[in-house]
């Protein structure tokens, strides 16, 4: 498994659609919502298996030591194998390498228990997303 920063308009278009498909589709959200304005200056990671991008994820920073990862998004055929770590650690290299002492993220319920067994702490929850998905804002600190 390959996993990189999505380089080709064809790698970030599958990326985008990935996004989408997973985190937004199902609750009949329109293409386009799975990006917001920050795209620009964020960090993008896809994890990618026989030239297929199978995971993606994103990272942004809200101030000089604050970086905050979201859109992460895996297949579900490769949800649990550890896809979603590996994209993880390398949002958290990177914006390590760039300053980062804290990253903020906020969890779907059902992703809570994955970033505890990655090193992140429960602060409080923090809202619902399309009136039925609760988010929990967590926090890790370096």
């Amino acid at each position: 498994m390959i996993i990189k920063s999505p380089q080709t308009r064809k790698e970030f278009f599958d990326y985008y659609d990935l996004r989408w498909r997973i985190l937004r589709a199902p609750w009949n959200q329109p293409k386009g919502s799975e990006q917001d304005e920050l795209e620009g200056r964020a960090i993008h990671i896809i994890a990618v298996e026989n030239n297929k991008i199978v995971g993606c994820g994103r990272a942004h920073f809200n101030s000089d030591e604050e970086a905050q990862i979201r859109y992460m998004a895996v297949e579900n055929e490769w949800q649990g194998k550890g896809v979603g770590k590996l994209i993880l650690d390398e949002l958290e290299k990177r914006v390590i390498e760039k300053g980062a002492k804290k990253i903020i993220l906020h969890a779907r319920e059902n992703v809570v228990k994955f970033y505890e067994r990655n090193g992140y702490k429960l602060v409080k929850q923090s809202h619902t997303l399309f009136g039925v998905i609760p988010h929990y804002l967590m926090e890790k600190e370096f």
